[in-house]
C-alpha cells in the first residue's frame, strides 16, 4: 500500500467534542459466548457499554432503561443475540464531572435485522 500524503484527513468521522447520534446492530451473542448462564445479561450489558465508549470515545456512558429491559425481557440467561441500540453522544451539564461528553445509549425497536442501515443524524 501507498503511504498516505501528509495533511490528509479521515473521512466519515465526526469530531471527537460533537454532539452526534448514530444507530448500530450489536451482535450480542459472540461477546457472551463461554459465559456461565448466571452472566449473561450482566455480561450483555457491559460489552454493549464498551461497544459504546469505544465507538463513541467517550469514557462516561449511561445505558437507558429500555434498553436494560430488553436485555433483561426473557431472563438472566436468554439474551437476544442482537439488539438495535442508538448512541447519542451528549454535552454534560453537570459540572462536577470531569468529562465534558457523554454516550446515552438507547433501545431501537426492530423486526429484523437482516438489510439494516445505519443512519447518521449530525446535530
Amino acid at each position: 500500500m501507498a503511504p498516505a500524503k501528509k495533511g490528509s484527513e479521515k473521512k466519515g468521522r465526526s469530531e471527537i467534542n460533537e454532539a452526534v447520534t448514530r444507530e448500530y446492530t450489536i451482535n450480542i451473542h459472540k461477546h457472551i459466548h463461554g459465559v456461565s448462564f448466571k452472566k449473561h445479561a450482566p455480561r450483555a450489558l457491559k460489552e454493549i457499554q464498551k461497544f459504546a465508549m469505544k465507538v463513541m470515545g467517550t469514557p462516561d456512558v449511561h445505558i437507558d432503561t429500555r434498553l436494560n429491559k430488553a436485555v433483561w425481557a426473557k431472563g438472566i440467561r436468554n439474551v437476544p443475540y442482537c439488539i438495535c441500540v442508538q448512541l447519542s453522544r451528549k454535552h454534560n451539564e453537570d459540572e462536577d464531572s470531569p468529562n465534558k461528553l457523554y454516550t446515552l445509549v438507547t433501545c431501537v425497536p426492530v423486526n429484523q435485522f437482516q438489510k439494516s442501515t445505519v443512519n447518521v443524524d449530525e446535530n
